[in-house]
């Protein structure tokens, strides 16, 4: 115990360490002779800190629920709880690069794999031949382009950019939650990892956008303006746009469409794309960090504000 805690804060933190030997107690019979003491120390350890944690995110969630208001707000408050995860300007980026990588990829595909009955199918039935298909496929890149600029400068001159670009830099943290979700999805650990406000997963989802741009944008300027280059540097955009699109189409489908769709904690897909709000509950699941941190500094505002007050009524 430290000094700084008040003795409730101190009653909580035993009841916590009590509930931590409880479970190792009623553990001990189910667990392997032979694991070493250490071992058992280290999980008592993680046991009492995911306690810990959930107290005083409670304790949080209380006082902002049902600080002393009028009763009217307090409903308000807990019938509407959600939190703003995405504005209306970054939904409107994702919504234009939806449109624009499913029309790349429709159209693209196809010719690289031509032979396929599939292919000619879309050619040729859906668009009616080569020439049409490359027009869509070029009206489809400027939709690309045009978001890659938009994102560039909402990254440069928004403060929500600036901060979720920040916070979208890979960390060494990252990697640790990588290893531990596997360790949970092999069963070595008991619980996954605790989010922020981005996880590992979406942070990969954003940097291979970013580097997918890169490539496509910038080989299919070449391919499109060819007159300009070399045909070295043409033939080696050509592979590389035809080999980017390729990988860009299978990690949408098979990491991104997974983890926003097909993920039974979203299934059929996580509706924050286009309203660009989760609910507490949500919250609590997918961003526990963020969500301790929202309601910690809720809490702090609701004392400073009683503190004001009682300062007001007693001068």
């Amino acid at each position: 115990m430290t000094d700084s805690l008040t003795p409730k804060q101190e009653a909580r933190q035993e009841l916590i360490e009590s509930v931590t030997k409880n479970i190792l107690d009623s553990a001990q019979p189910l667990i392997d002779p032979d694991t070493k003491p250490e071992e058992l120390k280290a999980t008592a350890n993680q046991i009492t800190e995911r306690l810990s944690f959930e107290a005083n995110v409670a304790f949080s969630e209380v006082v902002t629920r049902y600080a002393r208001r009028k009763r009217i707000e307090v409903e308000k408050l807990v019938a509407e709880r959600t939190y703003l995860r995405f504005g209306k300007n970054f939904r409107a980026q994702h919504m234009l690069m939806i449109v624009s990588v499913i029309m790349l990829i429709i159209t693209g595909m196809p010719l690289k794999f031509p032979d396929y009955g599939i292919s000619k199918f879309v050619i040729l039935d859906m668009f009616g031949g080569v020439q049409n298909s490359t027009l869509i496929h070029r009206i489809a890149a400027v939709g690309l382009i045009i978001v890659g600029i938009w994102h560039l400068g909402y990254i440069t001159l928004s403060r929500v950019g600036r901060r979720d670009f920040w916070l979208m830099i890979p960390r060494p943290t990252d990697g640790k939650h990588a290893f531990h979700t596997i360790m949970y999805y092999i069963g070595r650990r008991a619980a996954g990892p605790k989010f922020g406000r981005f996880s590992f997963i979406e942070k990969f989802d954003y940097w291979a956008v970013y580097w997918g741009m890169v490539i496509m944008i910038g080989s299919g300027l070449i391919l499109w303006f060819k007159e300009g280059f070399s045909k070295g540097l043409f033939d080696i955009a050509r592979e590389a746009h035809s080999d980017e699109g390729l990988l860009a189409t299978l990690a949408i489908i098979i990491w991104h469409f997974y983890n926003v769709h097909l993920n039974p904690d979203v299934f059929p897909m996580s509706w924050v794309w286009l309203k660009g709000t989760l609910t507490e509950s949500e919250m609590k699941h997918h961003h526990p960090l963020e969500y301790a941190e929202i309601v910690d500094a809720e809490r702090q505002e609701l004392q400073r504000s009683a503190e004001e007050e009682e300062q007001k009524a007693a001068g």
